[in-house]
């Protein structure tokens, strides 16, 4: 003969008590997560540089200026598509705020052809990689 099951059930806050110091040790043995990572097949426009130019120096880069025609934001980048004198082309730098029409200045940086984003599923042409772009927001242009 078979008796039913009884079922208990815990108040929410006897759960809660049990599943906390379970937390607590899951991110005590968390291993720490670096903010500043690029996410996977994306270098840093610092390493990108050392691997493609060992030695290069940043003092010698040209200063470029365009207009930001489109900007794509991926983890921590941003694609900024850049209109200079009527030519475009992508550059990537840390993630930042831009919007269509702002003006944009930076220093070259290394450039990738083929560049293949797993993020982004998507094949750029080429982008290079920058370390800062300042910008100046459409309208307020001398």
């Amino acid at each position: 003969m078979e008796f039913p099951r009884r079922m208990v059930a815990l108040p929410w806050h006897a759960t809660a008590r049990l599943s906390l110091p379970l937390f607590a040790a899951l991110v005590a043995l968390a291993p720490e997560v670096a903010q500043s990572a690029p996410p996977p097949g994306h270098p840093s426009p610092g390493a990108a540089m050392q691997l493609i130019r060992p030695g290069a120096e940043h003092s010698s880069a040209q200063r470029r200026t365009g207009v930001a025609l489109d900007s794509i934001d991926a983890n921590e980048y941003t694609y900024i598509e850049v209109d200079e004198a009527g030519k475009s082309y992508w550059i990537a730098t840390a993630r930042m705020k831009i919007m269509r029409g702002d003006m944009v200045q930076f220093e070259d940086g290394v450039t990738m052809d083929q560049f293949y984003s797993k993020l982004l599923k998507r094949t750029f042409q080429s982008v290079m990689f920058v370390d800062n772009v300042s910008t100046t927001p459409a309208g307020k242009q001398p």
